[in-house]
């Protein structure tokens, strides 16, 4: 075989490999919605088997963030010492493990054991399978990422149909729950036998990690860090207490109330489908400032809905407005440092996890004081704080270069 033949024969086995670590990264983003979306939808049957009060949950949920922080961090340094594909085979199985658990207790210390477990490895399984993801798009040249997160959002959708079947038909956590992990650790066994390692991916995950480490002011990206922040405040309050809201609040069913997470992820995955042809044809500072103006609708519906149907008709608009708001934050902050786009991406995504911190003891605590209906219009104004940020978000002027960069750290940006 000639020197030519087998490179191309090289580089066919290398793409079909590329593709088989692709559709492996999909199953595990799916899976991950999954097991987030029977979680969060299943809080108020958690809440009634633990006899977690009211005053109690929203520092259960503050904790779940948190240690996922403690998780993503100290996942870069196990990476740094073995390899994403490895911590990622490891933490998945792991994750669907802890939902199991939190089904099969019943006193608070077992809860807090499992979401603890479930915090610190949701956190290294969120930033190895980025990492991996951010490594096949390097390889690929074109961006893949947001095919990624779509699949996460029917994941959710899946998770949530699959919750709200179960209070229908009143299987109970340890079923529900040890059903389901049973289901997807063996998925997530089988795909991590095709993540993508150093034969796919070269040198691609370092790389992107030395990009991400490298030093760019704050002040310009400050104000996407705030609609970040806001953004992911709003999308706790709905992941943390819509389904609560419903029960609680409106005195929905239970099965009929699963439906409020499910109509926003519905939502979300729907707008996300047409969010980049809006954007190519409006603009991005329009489709941000409609869409917050939009997400605060929802949230307004919600909060003065007399009944469940309403309810979710509200937090179903708030899917569709939010949707395009995260992604056109990051897209916002490459175009700023195109020579540096990892990184602006990196600092970014620390607001995900402080609106999270935010988000769920904020509502928590004003639904405590008074009811959720009040409590619902702190992350209403939060997302209507992004209408005048929007003009953060067009092409601006972008900070290319060294020497750019250097001149706006000696002006103390």
């Amino acid at each position: 075989m000639s020197e030519v033949a087998m490179q191309a024969a090289m580089d066919a086995g290398i793409t079909g490999r590329l593709r088989h670590a692709r559709a492996a990264l999909v199953v595990s983003f799916l899976l991950q919605g999954a097991t987030f979306a029977l979680l969060v939808t299943c809080i108020p049957e958690i809440q009634h088997r633990y006899g977690l009060s009211d005053a109690l949950l929203p520092i259960f949920l503050a904790a779940v963030p948190i240690l996922a922080g403690v998780g993503s961090i100290s996942s870069e340094w196990v990476v740094r010492r073995t390899t994403a594909r490895g911590v990622l085979r490891v933490v998945q199985p792991a994750v669907c493990l802890t939902l199991a658990l939190a089904g099969l207790g019943d006193r608070l210390w077992e809860l807090a054991l499992a979401l603890g477990l479930f915090g610190l490895l949701v956190g290294a399984l969120d930033a190895s399978m980025n990492m991996l993801g951010v490594g096949l798009q390097h390889r690929y040249g074109r961006s893949i990422m947001l095919g990624f997160h779509a699949a996460f959002s029917l994941g959710a959708i899946a998770g949530a149909a699959l919750a709200g079947l179960g209070a229908h038909y009143h299987l109970g956590l340890p079923a529900l729950f040890g059903g389901a992990a049973a289901v997807l650790i063996p998925a997530a066994l089988v795909a991590g036998r095709w993540f993508a390692g150093r034969a796919e991916l070269g040198d691609a995950v370092r790389e992107a990690a030395e990009a991400a480490a490298r030093s760019i002011p704050w002040r310009p990206l400050l104000p996407l860090c705030a609609a970040m922040a806001f953004a992911y405040i709003a999308d706790a309050s709905v992941s943390n207490y819509s389904v609560k809201y419903l029960t609680d609040g409106l005195g929905s069913r239970e099965d009929l109330a699963k439906l409020s997470y499910l109509g926003y992820m519905v939502a979300m995955l729907l707008g996300r489908a047409v969010g980049d042809r809006a954007v190519q044809r409006l603009g991005a500072v329009p489709v941000v400032r409609g869409g917050a103006a939009l997400a605060a609708a929802g949230f307004a519906v919600a909060a003065a809905a007399p009944g469940a149907w309403a309810g979710i008709l509200g937090f179903t608009l708030l899917g569709l407005g939010i949707c395009a708001i995260i992604p056109q934050v990051f897209a916002a902050g490459g175009r700023l440092f195109p020579a540096d786009s990892d990184a602006a991406v990196a600092r970014l995504n620390l607001f995900n996890y402080a609106g999270f911190l935010i988000g769920s003891p904020l509502v928590g605590a004003i639904a405590d004081a008074s009811s959720y209906r009040w409590a619902l219009l702190a992350p209403m104004l939060m997302i209507l704080a992004i209408v005048p940020l929007g003009a953060h978000f067009g092409s601006g002027q972008p900070l290319k270069g060294r020497e750019e960069l250097r001149a706006a750290e000696g002006a103390g940006l």
